[in-house]
């Protein structure tokens, strides 16, 4: 085909078009714009994941946006507190499990905030023993409850840690009533303070990442700080779309073995728990909904260009939009069931 001058222009003219709304709207958003996390590290999922975001919105939209580690509680001040729309927040579900658990910090994320659109999703939450353990699968842990035996879980309280230890009480009370009470918490704080409790021996089980704690599943069994996983709390379909290579020397088909339904950990009668630990926007509820149109807008067109998602799974993260309407009425259904499982396991309690 022989592209003449005049066919050139009329691409060019056509394009400009399809852009125009997109550049009108980001004619809304403020030239510099600050993405608070609701962690304070800077090699932390959290981070790595809004930073691969703040990047492809700030070339999509033509603004600087610089992503700040200040941690949830200053991350949900600065916020409330900017109506003009100069800071935005990226976190993930502990922003309401935070709430739902009653952590200080923490308000209702849904009435205090305008929730925004999901980018992407850690497949990772999981939960290991030591290697030696005699405890080889969920249902051994199970077993372990019903007969008596106590068994300690190292967690950190009050979100997507504890989400999981929930879960598996709220499975131990529907296999044997009164056995949850034999799944206890061992509360700490970082992920090398639960690995700590491990090879502490304070507890039995500890919550970890497959990011996180993979490397200690690889060590020789007679190491001290060898672990294995038991359960990953993520559903198949998100980790079917992981790379085949899986993580470390763990592939895909290993992690899924670990995962819903070849690892049973029953929600209720006919389905079994699971946990997609997602990250989203959350907003000044007073902002002017055409900032929140016009991310929204770019983010569409940045996920439907495809380049987001090979950074993304380089990273192990499951590339996961959903513009701010569908977000808003996924993410409420997701809290809703949490909530339930929380508040039945605290009326038994």
């Amino acid at each position: 085909m022989k592209f003449t001058r005049r066919t050139l222009l009329a691409a060019a003219s056509a394009a400009a078009l399809l852009a125009a709304p997109l550049a009108a709207e980001a004619q809304n958003l403020p030239r510099n714009m600050r993405m608070v996390i609701g962690s304070t590290s800077t090699g932390g999922d959290t981070y790595q994941n809004s930073a691969i975001v703040a990047e492809a919105l700030s070339e999509k939209l033509g603004i600087n946006i610089k992503v700040d580690a200040v941690g949830a509680t200053e991350a949900f001040k600065a916020v409330g507190r900017d109506k003009r729309g100069t800071t935005i927040m990226m976190f993930h579900d502990q922003s309401f499990l935070g709430n739902l658990y009653g952590v200080s910090g923490y308000d209702d994320p849904f009435a205090n905030y305008a929730v925004g659109p999901t980018v992407a999703i850690n497949p990772g939450n999981a939960y290991l023993v030591p290697a030696d353990s005699p405890y080889q699968t969920m249902d051994d842990i199970f077993a372990a409850a019903e007969s008596g035996t106590r068994v300690r879980v190292a967690i950190q309280p009050g979100g997507v840690s504890e989400i999981g230890f929930t879960a598996m009480k709220n499975a131990a009370k529907l296999r044997a009533p009164g056995s949850e009470e034999n799944i206890v918490a061992v509360n700490t704080g970082s992920q090398s303070d639960k690995n700590q409790a491990m090879w502490d021996d304070l507890a039995d089980v500890i919550n970890g990442s497959i990011q996180a704690n993979e490397q200690f599943t690889q060590l020789d069994p007679s190491d001290q700080k060898a672990m294995r996983f038991v359960w990953i709390t993520a559903r198949p379909e998100t980790l079917e779309q992981a790379p085949e290579a899986g993580m470390g020397n763990t592939t895909r088909d290993d992690l899924l073995s670990y995962a819903s339904p070849k690892t049973h950990v029953p929600l209720n009668e006919s389905e079994d728990f699971t946990f997609d630990k997602e990250f989203f926007f959350l907003f000044n509820k007073d902002m002017d909904p055409a900032i929140i149109d016009a991310i929204d807008a770019a983010l569409t067109e940045v996920f439907d260009e495809g380049k987001i998602q090979e950074r993304q799974k380089e990273s192990f993260f499951i590339p996961d939009f959903l513009p701010t309407a569908e977000a808003r009425e996924h993410l409420t259904k997701k809290r809703d069931t949490y909530r339930k499982v929380i508040d039945d396991i605290s009326a038994g309690s």
